[in-house]
């Protein structure tokens, strides 16, 4: 795996790099500029939405979904 990090990123510890990569998540997630989506992600959500909106009701609980994949079985 070939690393092109800044050297002075790289002498950081590892706490300071994981805090590093929390703060730079944490300024791109609180910008209120969008994030073009494709076509093709655009209907995706658009499908997603409308088969939400035809059966709203909740899905399946966590312990229900481990379960299945713990049992390889489909929802």
């Amino acid at each position: 795996m070939s690393n092109s990090l800044p050297p002075e990123i790289l002498k950081l510890s590892i706490a300071e790099r994981i805090q590093l990569a929390e703060d730079i998540w944490d300024s791109v997630s609180t910008t209120t500029q969008a994030i073009d989506l494709t076509e093709y992600q655009k209907t995706e959500l658009d499908n997603r939405l409308e088969t939400f909106q035809q059966n709203p009701q909740p899905g399946s609980t966590w312990e229900e979904a481990k379960q299945r994949l713990l049992n390889n079985e489909s929802p």
